[in-house]
């Protein structure tokens, strides 16, 4: 398993975690199996944003049966009302909400505190204004979470947050159709049949930012939805109308810039094992490339997924490495000093490009590499 950092957060997460969803309904022996096959694979981290006071008392017990070793992203405003899951913004529920979650998991504290749910910036408002970021802050200030963080569906609302700098965790949406859609205060129109009628071309700019906004100011992307569901896996019921696989999936969540760490709902031992594959398969097997530039509703033609096509440069170019970084100050209008020095260490610079274009032709997406490396050394002055 390999793992990777949250800056802010002073955590690493192993690349494939767990969502809370596949354990609903699940015995406390069948939560064991699950978690201890996942502890045996590498894995260090759960999402929790399930408020079912039986599904946290059974998971609890499970992580102290297992001595421990997950890191808990546990979610703020997610409470348990008459029986049934409800989002709250009063902040006397979020309190004795987050107090369950503890004494149900049999921890003084967790890792991360994540205000849940916010996807309209009249919400974020509300988050501020009724104390419930201040509780959050002053929950990671008395060590009772180790990092802040916000879940949403929402680039614009995101993005807000984390320019406000308080965020160091974000649980965000990212697979390949949600990314095509505008920001919209409707969770549902990410997969509405009408909105992916007309062909769809490259990445929707407020996402790209986000995901470029995180990697430059350290916070951590953990992603949920990254199968859409399991729609995606099946090419009757994905509005792509193609069908990915699991490992395609996880390889293009993974290498959005920002990106920890996949929170998947895996339902069973068999599910664990096809995600964690994921860490064994060849890059033939992770491939997306070929699939997306298929795919008859969609196009990302002239933009660059980071698919690694391109490689190898004969001069030994990271052209993948090196459009990120490229991508991170074009969308920030500056140079981020953390930018300039991750650029710097790169072994072979954009300024060593011939322009061959060996890697145009094997670009799926006829992306146009070699302008893109010009402007890198003009912008990086190497």
């Amino acid at each position: 398993m390999r793992y990777r950092e949250l800056e802010r957060a002073g955590l690493k997460f192993s690349e494939i975690g767990l969502g809370c969803e596949g354990f609903v309904k699940k015995t406390k022996e069948e939560t064991l199996e699950i978690l201890k096959r996942a502890k045996e694979e590498g894995i260090n981290c759960i999402d929790m944003y399930a408020p079912d006071p039986e599904l946290r008392s059974r998971i609890g017990w499970a992580l102290q049966e297992l001595g421990g070793g997950f890191a808990v992203e546990g979610h703020l405003c997610a409470v348990w009302k008459d029986g049934q899951y409800k989002r709250t913004r009063k902040l006397d529920e979020v309190k004795e909400g987050f107090e369950d979650m503890l004494t149900r998991l049999g921890r003084d504290s967790i890792e991360v505190g994540m205000i849940h749910y916010v996807d309209a910036l009249e919400d974020w408002e509300t988050v501020k204004k009724n104390g419930i970021l201040d509780y959050a802050k002053g929950l990671k200030a008395a060590g009772k979470i180790q990092a802040l963080g916000l879940s949403s569906h929402n680039p614009q609302v995101a993005l807000e947050a984390v320019k406000s700098g308080d965020i160091d965790v974000l649980l965000f949406s990212v697979n390949p159709c949600y990314d095509l859609q505008p920001a919209s205060e409707d969770v549902n129109a990410l997969w509405d049949e009408k909105n992916y009628e007309n062909q769809l071309v490259n990445m929707d700019p407020e996402r790209e930012e986000l995901y470029e906004v995180c990697q430059r100011m350290g916070v951590g992307i953990t992603v949920m939805k990254a199968f859409g569901g399991g729609d995606l896996l099946d090419a009757s019921l994905s509005p792509a109308g193609t069908a990915l696989t699991v490992l395609q999936c996880l390889h293009y969540a993974l290498t959005r810039p920002g990106v920890v760490s996949i929170m998947s709902g895996v339902h069973s031992v068999q599910e664990l094992l096809a995600n964690t594959a994921y860490e064994t398969a060849t890059e033939e097997e992770k491939d997306y490339a070929p699939a997306f530039a298929s795919m008859p509703k969609i196009s990302w033609e002239g933009h660059c997924m980071y698919c690694g096509h391109c490689a190898p440069c004969p001069k030994g170019i990271d052209v993948a490495a090196v459009t990120k970084f490229l991508n991170l100050v074009k969308a920030q209008k500056e140079m981020p000093e953390t930018v300039r020095e991750h650029y710097g260490v790169l072994p072979h610079k954009a300024s060593e490009c011939v322009q061959c274009k060996a890697c145009e032709k094997r670009c799926p997406f006829h992306v146009k590499v070699t302008e893109n490396m010009r402007e890198a050394a003009e912008i990086f002055g190497a």
